[in-house]
């Protein structure tokens, strides 16, 4: 009677624990995914991940490269330029919003502020090595004259002349980066205002230091996380007005810093960037683990900055040259500037014909950025891009000499981060160790009580069998008895 009823008690018990089992087991992911929307949501209530849009807490850097060109007088004289890859100048990159306006269609705008601080003991040289590039002012602005009368075209190299300005420039990297004293600049500055895109001194990232990117507005996700950080309009803009098809001109994705989570291998990750003048796209690449994180690997797909020959859709973005160069004059003043992959890695190889000196590889070249999947939360990201200067020999501006057609790469930089220290540790704690214990949980319940339903099943028959045993050996008793007896009987009789 006890074993029955310990039978029935464990029976009982281990159902109820099997059930558990299963409510986690199918509630469990619906609690996380939960958790995971209501922790990202971009509100201040949310501290943490609130604090980490806010003030980015990975430390991010930018390397920059320069091709240091080997053989000017032959360049000039019409030989293929010879260069060599000096660098990296590394900048710690330190990103804040600020001016951050809450609106009621649950939307946020921001701008954010970017600096950068040069970081000596993580460079290949100091800002004063010295370096020689082509002098952008006037091998830029001799091909933006080329259908210019040739009176003009004469007129432009006087002015050169008289300001002392040569086709290539030998500075320190520090006066290439964020700005020099030229004359020239601030003579065009006076007479041309607008013509550059700076006022004060003429650098090849002068405009980008202590600036912002303009006016974000984005989905905080409230309403729809499938729409968090993705882009409502930028500058007031819900398109763009550089390109020639409404396409080419579309504002696409997030602002490029992170994205809406539950991420499948099929996800792209399309962004915004202003540098490029454009929305460009990721394509899943494969899968990794960083630290314990797991993590999705996208890269950029060789149709990127492919020209519209080879790929119809960016046929907007022309005129075009080879594949692999996306050419933003449009929003750079008219300037002749291309942008690439660094050596013009994922271009065209014909490329690679005209300079010396490149050696394109994925590993060194390929950008690519790692997400962790769940949440849309980048892990490791590596932005590389070139800047090219399109170059040609300008009839009347003497200056350009015999320069064969070229587009001739002036520098590469490598913005990078990646998510370490006590933050990576919470992200593991909170979005994998937590998720990894309920899992384990369910299955434990789930065993657990199927090993005591089970139990509970063999305790029951084992009672019946023991019961039966006992009911089965006093009959035999009986019948040996009674038959040893039947002898004695029949010997009385007789």
């Amino acid at each position: 009677m006890n074993k029955s009823k310990l039978a029935i008690g464990l029976f009982v018990a281990g159902t109820l624990t099997a059930v558990f089992g299963l409510v986690i087991l199918f509630v469990g992911p619906i609690i996380i995914d939960d958790q995971i929307v209501k922790n990202l949501v971009i509100d201040p209530e949310n501290e943490l991940s609130y604090t980490m849009w806010k003030d980015i807490p990975v430390p991010f850097f930018m390397s920059v490269y320069f091709f240091n060109i080997l053989n000017p007088t032959e360049f000039l004289a019409g030989e293929i330029p010879m260069v060599e890859q000096r660098g990296p100048y590394v900048y710690r990159k330190r990103l804040q919003k600020q001016n951050i306006t809450f609106h009621p269609n649950h939307t946020v705008s921001y701008l954010e502020y970017r600096s950068y601080f040069f970081e000596p003991s993580m460079s290949v040289g100091n800002e004063s090595d010295v370096v020689t590039i082509p002098n952008m002012l006037v091998l830029g602005a001799a091909v933006m004259m080329d259908n210019m009368p040739h009176a003009v075209r004469l007129l432009l190299s006087a002015t050169f002349k008289s300001f002392k300005e040569g086709p290539f420039l030998s500075k320190s990297v520090g006066e290439l980066m964020w700005g020099y004293d030229s004359k020239l600049v601030d003579f065009l500055n006076k007479w041309f205002p607008g013509m550059l895109p700076s006022t004060g001194k003429f650098g090849l990232f002068s405009e980008f230091n202590n600036s912002n990117t303009g006016m974000f507005t984005v989905h905080t996700g409230k309403d729809d996380i499938r729409l968090i950080h993705k882009v409502n309009s930028w500058n007031g803009l819900t398109k763009l007005i550089y390109w020639k098809t409404p396409q080419c001109n579309m504002i696409n994705g997030t602002a490029g810093q992170m994205w809406p989570p539950f991420m499948t291998k099929e996800s792209t990750l399309p962004f915004y960037s202003p540098d490029a003048c454009r929305s460009l796209e990721l394509v899943y690449q494969r899968e990794g683990i960083m630290k314990g994180i797991p993590l999705y690997r996208f890269v950029a797909p060789k149709t990127m900055f492919a020209n519209g020959s080879d790929y119809a859709p960016n046929e907007g973005f022309c005129p075009c040259r080879q594949s692999g160069l996306l050419n933003v004059s449009s929003c750079r003043s008219n300037a002749p500037v291309f942008i690439s992959q660094p050596h013009f890695y994922n271009a065209d190889p014909v490329l690679l014909d005209y300079v010396q000196g490149l050696q394109p590889t994925e590993d060194e070249h390929g950008l690519f950025i790692d997400i962790h999947p769940e949440t849309g939360v980048p892990l490791n990201v590596s932005i590389r891009l070139q800047l090219n200067l399109y170059m040609k020999k300008v009839s009347g501006i003497t200056e350009t000499g015999k320069i064969s057609e070229v587009v001739m790469p002036m520098i590469w930089f490598e913005e990078n981060g990646y998510m370490d220290g006590a933050i990576v540790k919470t992200f593991h704690t909170n979005l994998v160790l937590l998720p990894m214990v309920m899992v384990y949980m369910q299955y434990c319940f789930l065993g657990l009580g199927l090993a005591t339903v089970l139990g509970a099943v063999l305790l029951h028959y084992s009672g019946k069998i023991i019961k039966c045993d006992r009911t089965v050996i006093p009959d035999a008793s009986v019948s040996t008895s009674s038959s040893e007896q039947t002898p004695l009987i029949q010997d009385h009789v007789d």
